[in-house]
């Protein structure tokens, strides 16, 4: 498995130096759409090239965050112009399941604006949670500023994790599983901490002064 793994990686390391930059926007784009397309793949060995002082950390970043920024405007758009019934029906041409999708709408309705931050984090809600996003119609400048915090954030992660790693990849291996479990629960608590302290009172104040009716989410249009 760690001889797979290192091959992969001397493979995508490859292929992300001689693309650079550019390769490192376009790999994340895709990610970032509907494509079933890790992240670790693409930033672990920008990383590792940042050790080795063939690329800026800040600039790998700030590529992988454009690109992710893209591919989430992309999904925003696509559900926009295409709406709710066409992607339950035909997502699954595309890689996007009815599931994923459901599970996008939930997280998406219960924190509102803020699961474009968080999910960005989250495995399976990563790619999708732009979907319910575009289908809301959520401002286009929120929805922008919150998917690059949110992913700023987990790529600033899995670069570090691919500098410190450096020549042993094994340890990478080893451990990008805790790495990632960890950046979930942090993500989950502060999803919580947001929706209890900040989502909760707001809607409870506003659903008594609507006479009960509980207001959409917050970051949505009424359009």
């Amino acid at each position: 498995m760690i001889q797979l793994f290192q091959t992969v990686v001397e493979w995508l390391t490859e292929t992300v130096g001689a693309m650079g930059y550019t390769g490192i926007v376009a790999l994340m784009c895709l990610e970032s759409s509907f494509f079933p397309f890790p992240s670790e793949v693409v930033m672990l060995p920008a990383g590792y090239l940042v050790w080795k002082g063939e690329m800026s950390f800040v600039a790998a970043v700030a590529a992988g965050v454009a690109g992710s920024v893209l591919g989430a405007l992309f999904n925003y758009w696509f559900a926009l112009r295409f709406g709710r019934p066409f992607l339950i029906r035909y997502g699954k041409y595309f890689f996007v399941s009815r599931k994923s999708i459901e599970k996008a709408e939930e997280f998406f309705a219960k924190y509102g604006h803020v699961s474009t931050l968080i999910g960005r984090m989250l495995p399976v809600i990563r790619q999708y949670i732009s979907l319910p996003a575009g289908v809301a119609r959520m401002k286009k400048s929120v929805f922008i500023i919150y998917t690059a915090a949110g992913a700023a954030i987990w790529l600033t992660l899995l670069t570090a994790v691919g500098y410190v790693g450096g020549e042993h990849i094994e340890l990478v291996e080893r451990y990008l599983p805790v790495l990632t479990a960890l950046c979930v629960a942090i993500a989950l608590l502060a999803a919580a901490a947001y929706y209890f302290f900040m989502i909760r009172p707001r809607r409870a104040g506003e659903a008594r002064g609507a006479g009960g009716r509980l207001p959409p989410p917050t970051g949505i249009s009424s359009s």
